[in-house]
């Protein structure tokens, strides 16, 4: 996470001033008397940048519950009894399930297969009953549901099952007759007579039986597809209209254990994702720990992943490990053979996407049921690697072995996991020196580090390595967010000649299990929901153009004013003793000096945490709280020198020295021993959202005592350590809440006007489309709405408006509402 971000104070329109903060947008009637104006200027003569049709995707990763209790339509939790504490403290083999009578589930030579390791040994008389995601199962009045287990009883059983919820039943039960001998299949169909979202799915037996994979799938998937996809998930991806689909993550595929599944210590650890283990049948597949602290069952798979991509006519881009983690392990793999066997496993998974049905493992894909090949022509090798070096040098032998047997399969590599700093510089250069095709960027930031950085491409190399930004986001799920992305976006489009591919991320959050936020669709059993962000970026996917129309824009007057603010100390998972406090003016006048030699009462607590003084030291004890900031000082202040002496006692990380502190959700801090103790960085906070302003490898020592100064002046910022500087930043780049670019799309002749317009004034702007010859009337699409508004199961505040404008000449003027992005759509002549 890398950002540059600051406060700015515009000047608008002739004789209006409006405050911006982008991430604090100030809402003002819908006709409202302010005007800013504008000018924009099209030139219909000259050729901007190229668009692709795969410019604008999706990227899953199983994160929130996005597969099992998400995307994959499988009602059942923990269908095969494979949940474990080895993988998460509260589970059992029966997490999710409840047994009347006698139960005991198994793991001996009498399992289903190698792969799915437990199964349940139920008594004669005895039901287990399932409780499936967030309340219960979910079924609706009229629709079939198939059941189906794997079972084996000695001299048969019948099975009675069930559903049912706390109102009585669901659907009629059904019995089901199980053969004597070994495992075999059975299945039986529901209807459901009323609907619930608090089902249960009951299964009991007259005879000893033992029971695996107890499944209920809704028979109407996505295309009705058997083992498909939830119908209205799937669905809000086909209607973004993506060119790719990047899969399967993210982090959860370069960490754990890199080893094959049959050679883990410990098969029920976390391993990365590997995709030989998510194809065949259902039964056969591993579960697998999950990097985000739940399992997965691997039912959604490589197969599945390239079905979505084809139905939705979208190019499959899936993403492969390195041998090099990230996610704050940051180990290189050093085993030779190891990296040679996931080099073959990459080769294999070409193989299995474009092989012929004659070769091993295109005969694999046409048993499944898909004879033609997938067109498979990017992959991308690992993810957000820490160790610049060490990935590249595996990511090389992977591109070599691919180019030498595929030459038309695109290799991505990375550039880490923030948008600056040093492993970023490392990363690229790296890239660059090789020549690669194609690097992936991650970044989240703040609103305002995305109105800021409308220009990030602008100065790229042309002629070096192509962009693909696999993963971003602003900080939050509020219509706010969803302007700063995209004011953002419109830059992406201008250097489409460079950034060739772009996803936000992450995709889906059930909102019972979520790990992570934002994200672009929420969901629970029974309903999904777009998120102001899904409306910005299907506005955009659906109206993409094929070439830029080169334009430009008056911007808004910015009046700079120096960092100002209070002081503070925080903490992060660690415990930490400050010292010696001492803040003075620039002239060198004291303005705060505590050496806590009595008490703390100069210092206000805001965060959490533990604070006393212990033996002249403030100190901050608990090594699990987050961010335990206290604040001390004027926040009017500004112009000043910090001095603060810094202890680790224990924990994961090491000091957050903090200036510029307005309130809780407002500040700068210099982050020391971040990251698991790995790099040290400056941040800003906006409206609680962080952006990295600088960023260093980097770790503190527990017990030494270490000396930090900050030198604020006007806004630049200069840090010491131990009285050596480590770096410095200036915070002074403008905050631009009225961005455009203009795209042309040739299969329908339209020039698509597209304006951010991201404060709380109204634009009124003058356009001159440069002499091109064009109807009077536009198709036009708003999304305007206040700017904290946010998108619920019940209310969908931002959504898009469409109307149709008769004002168009080659020079006319239209007013932009505050706090909106509006899509012109005008046909030329």
């Amino acid at each position: 996470m890398s950002r540059t971000t600051t406060r700015t104070r515009w000047r608008i329109g002739l004789a209006t001033t409006a405050l911006l903060t982008a991430t604090a947008l100030v809402p003002v009637p819908a006709h409202a008397e302010a005007v800013a104006d504008y000018a924009i200027t099209v030139d219909p003569t000259a050729k901007g940048a190229k668009i692709d049709d795969t410019m604008y995707g999706v990227f899953f990763e199983d994160i929130n519950r996005a597969a099992d209790g998400g995307l994959y339509a499988e009602l059942v939790q923990n269908r095969s009894f494979e949940y474990s504490t080895v993988d998460n403290k509260s589970y059992t083999p029966l997490t999710s399930w409840t047994v009347d009578g006698t139960a005991q589930v198994l793991g001996d030579a009498g399992r289903l297969n190698d792969r799915n390791r437990n199964y349940l040994s139920l008594a004669a008389g005895s039901s287990v009953t399932n409780a499936g995601y967030n309340t219960g199962v979910r079924v609706e009045q009229g629709k079939k549901y198939d059941f189906s287990v794997w079972a084996r009883a000695v001299g048969g059983t019948a099975l009675t099952v069930s559903l049912q919820d706390a109102d009585g039943t669901l659907a009629a039960a059904r019995k089901v007759a199980v053969r004597s001998g070994g495992w075999a299949q059975y299945k039986a169909t529901f209807t459901a007579t009323r609907t619930s979202s608090n089902g249960r799915l009951t299964v009991a037996t007259s005879a000893a039986t033992a029971l695996d994979m107890v499944s209920l799938f809704p028979r109407d998937t996505y295309r009705n597809e058997p083992n498909g996809l939830r119908k209205d998930l799937a669905q809000k991806i086909a209607d973004l209209h993506p060119g790719f689909v990047r899969f399967p993550g993210g982090c959860l595929v370069n960490t754990g254990s890199m080893q094959d599944y049959s050679e883990a210590s410990n098969w029920q650890r976390a391993r990365s994702y590997q995709w030989k283990d998510t194809i065949g049948p259902v039964e056969e597949r591993a579960t697998n720990s999950n990097f985000w602290g739940y399992n997965q069952s691997y039912g959604l798979g490589y197969y599945e992943y390239f079905r979505l991509a084809e139905d939705i006519g979208a190019m499959p881009l899936p993403v492969v490990p390195a041998l090099v983690t990230g996610c704050g392990q940051n180990q290189a793999v050093a085993d030779d053979a190891l990296l040679k066997r996931h080099i073959q496993d990459t080769l294999d998974l070409i193989e299995f996407a474009n092989g012929p049905v004659t070769s091993t493992w295109g005969r694999k894909r046409a048993a499944m049921g898909h004879p033609k090949p997938f067109h498979l022509t990017h992959l991308e090798v690992g993810n957000e690697e820490n160790l610049p070096a060490e990935f590249f040098a595996r990511f090389q032998q992977f591109r070599t072995a691919i180019e030498a047997k595929y030459p038309d399969v695109t290799v991505i590599s990375n550039s880490g996991p923030d948008d600056a700093g040093s492993i970023f510089d490392k990363a690229w250069q790296l890239n660059r020196d090789a020549k690669v095709d194609m690097v992936d960027e991650h970044y989240y930031n703040s609103p305002q580090w995305f109105l800021q950085n409308n220009d990030r491409y602008d100065s790229y190399d042309r002629n070096g390595p192509k962009v693909f930004l696999g993963e971003y986001a602003s900080w939050g799920n509020a219509f706010k967010n969803g302007l700063s992305e995209a004011a953002f976006m419109t830059g992406l489009e201008r250097n489409a000649d460079v950034v060739k591919l772009a996803s936000y991320a992450p995709l889906f959050a059930n909102e019972d299990y979520v790990q992570w936020s934002p994200d672009l669709v929420w969901l629970n059993n029974h309903a999904s929901w777009n998120s102001a962000n899904y409306e910005v970026q299907k506005l955009f996917m659906t109206n993409v153009g094929d070439r830029v129309v080169p334009s430009t824009a008056t911007g808004t007057p910015s009046l700079q004013a120096p960092i100002t603010g209070a002081v503070g100390l925080s903490t992060w998972a660690t415990s930490t003793a400050y010292d010696d406090v001492k803040v003075t003016d620039a002239d060198g006048n004291p303005l705060l000096s505590d050496d806590f030699s009595g008490d703390a009462s100069q210092w206000t607590h805001t965060g959490g945490g533990s604070w006393s003084v212990q033996d002249g030291q403030y100190v901050q004890t608990d090594t699990a709280a987050e961010n335990t900031m206290v604040s001390a000082g004027d926040p009017n202040w500004h112009d000043y020198d910090l001095h603060v002496k810094a202890t680790k006692k224990s924990g994961k990380e090491g000091f957050l020295v903090a200036f510029g502190v307005k309130d809780t959700g407002n500040y700068y801090w210099w982050n020391v021993g971040g990251w698991n103790n790995t790099q040290s960085a400056v941040e800003q906070g906006v409206d609680g959202a962080k952006s990295t302003l600088l960023t260093k490898p980097g770790s503190v020592e527990t017990g030494r005592a270490y000396d930090l100064d900050v030198k604020v002046r006007g806004r630049q910022v200069t840090f010491y350590l131990d009285g050596q500087q480590w770096g410095s930043f200036t915070d002074d780049k403008p905050a631009e809440p009225f961005r455009q670019v203009v795209t042309h799309d040739q299969k329908t002749g339209d020039l698509i006007v597209k304006v951010v317009n991201a404060q709380s004034t109204d634009a009124r702007t003058a356009i001159d489309l440069g002499g091109a010859k064009v109807a009077s009337r536009a198709r036009v699409t708003t999304l305007a709405a206040a700017p904290d508004a946010v998108n619920t199961e019940t209310q969908t505040p931002v959504a898009p408006v469409t109307s149709t404008f008769t004002g168009v000449a080659d020079r006319f003027t239209y007013t932009f509402p505050a706090n909106s992005i509006t899509f012109l759509r005008i046909r030329q002549r």
